[in-house]
């Protein structure tokens, strides 16, 4: 019997090794690699952006219309929280470069009154290009011939006025930050100061802006994505000169982000 149990050396030491290897298979299994996907996002985003807008008009808050606007900078972006669900971000944009279009005044005096006559002149910008006719009548206190005929104002040719802006102040909110695709909320506020009065003579160069906006941000990698964006974008002098009509754009705005 006790014959039976006896081991060899080389059968205790086959057996012996056996069970190490049974041990460490189940004490040392593999770690549990995690299958949810990264996070697509940068502790600090550097970006250069491009936007523009073709028209203007009373969306919100501002009555000037036909206004051109394109801007070009850069932004940089602060993350701040990051989850599941957002990536919240502090803002800021620098526009060193500012291009602000207004249309011009066309007045047509066409007389009917004594002889037919007509004349036209170009003037500063209006607020609305909307055309209006206005009749006349006046009387000549000297010699009492009546004058009489249409004035048209319209708008015809444009100017653009050059200037420089800054949006200290600002919030990105990125949705689904583990997807390649986030869709996106944002908004800023702060100057712009033009070389000369905008969007009417009677207004300052100095104004405040802000804008707030959606849209989309694709990563194709973890540190490099672009941004295409609809913002809702408001210039006005808060009333600080003599006259304010504010302009309304929607603004298209394209940026190249980068950073880690």
């Amino acid at each position: 019997m006790f014959e039976k149990l006896y081991l060899t050396p080389r059968t205790g030491f086959i057996r012996l090794i056996s069970v190490l290897v049974l041990i460490a298979g189940a004490t040392a299994s593999p770690a549990q690699s995690d299958s949810r996907p990264a996070f697509y996002s940068r502790r600090n985003t550097f970006g250069v952006f491009g936007a523009y807008s073709n028209d203007s008009s009373h969306i919100l808050l501002g009555d000037a219309e036909n206004r051109k606007l394109l801007n070009l900078g850069v932004s940089y972006n602060r993350r701040l929280i990051l989850n599941r669900i957002i990536n919240f971000q502090y803002s800021a944009e620098l526009m060193p470069v500012v291009l602000e279009s207004d249309p011009l005044s066309l007045f047509v005096q066409n007389q009917t009154s004594p002889t037919a006559a007509s004349d036209s002149f170009s003037s500063s910008p209006p607020v609305s290009c909307s055309p209006e006719t206005i009749p006349y009548s006046t009387v000549d206190p000297v010699t009492g011939t009546v004058y009489s005929g249409t004035l048209v104002i319209s708008c015809r040719g444009r100017r653009w006025v050059v200037g420089q802006a800054m949006s200290p102040a600002g919030f990105q909110v990125n949705f689904l930050p583990r997807r390649k695709f986030q869709p996106l909320l944002d908004g800023h506020g702060g100057y712009m100061y033009s070389t000369q009065a905008i969007p009417v003579d009677g207004a300052g160069s100095f104004n405040f802006t802000f804008d707030v906006g959606a849209g989309l941000e694709l990563y194709r990698t973890k540190t490099r994505s672009f941004r295409v964006e609809y913002r809702y974008h408001h210039i006005s002098n808060n009333n600080t000169a003599a006259m304010n009509p504010g302009i309304d754009n929607g603004l298209f705005q394209v940026t190249y982000c980068f950073g880690r």
